[in-house]
């Protein structure tokens, strides 16, 4: 049965590490450059404050089998992107790309994106500029900042999948 609530959490003396808490396990995760804001902005570096949904695993199945959840899964192609432009209509959204057109491709070289949970942040209403792309991912080596998402190393990721579903209340404070 998923988690109903995951809670989020700023660590401690740095704004850009913090602590996700489901089901009685606190796993240590990476915050965005900017902490954690209230008043969210395209480019701020910010992780946003508030409470959201998954929506669905985007996974590389090119890299992983499929993991267990609960949520929708879609397997991440070599043209999936994120519409990171806010004057664009499809501006927070998934988007398919070819060749070298720019945007927040979802296939990296890294392994960042391996697994990603998209979450409703700025979804309903899409507000431009409000920020596009937040999501839970994997981490940089050592925790490096995101630049506004929240990361945690693949094991933790793998569990948290198996814990949680489309009505899992995600709370960041």
């Amino acid at each position: 049965m998923p988690a109903r609530l995951i809670s989020i959490r700023t660590a401690a003396g740095s704004r850009q590490r913090g602590w996700l808490k489901v089901w009685g396990h606190v796993i240590p995760v990476a915050l965005g450059r900017g902490g954690v804001l209230a008043n969210k902005r395209e480019g701020d570096g910010g992780t946003p404050r508030g409470t959201f949904y998954p929506r669905r695993l985007w996974w590389r199945a090119d890299r992983h089998p499929r993991p267990q959840t609960s949520l929708p899964v879609r397997p991440i192609g070599p043209e999936d992107a994120w519409c990171e432009d806010p004057a664009d209509r499809h501006y927070n959204r998934p988007i398919r790309l070819r060749g070298d057109q720019p945007g927040d491709r979802l296939a990296r070289q890294d392994h960042l994106y391996d697994f990603i949970v998209e979450i409703d942040h700025n979804t309903m209403p899409r507000i431009a500029g409000r920020g596009s792309a937040v999501f839970l991912h994997l981490a940089r080596p050592h925790f490096g900042p995101t630049a506004g998402c929240v990361a945690m190393t693949r094991p933790a990721m793998l569990r948290l999948l198996q814990r949680i579903g489309p009505r899992t209340r995600i709370v960041i404070e």
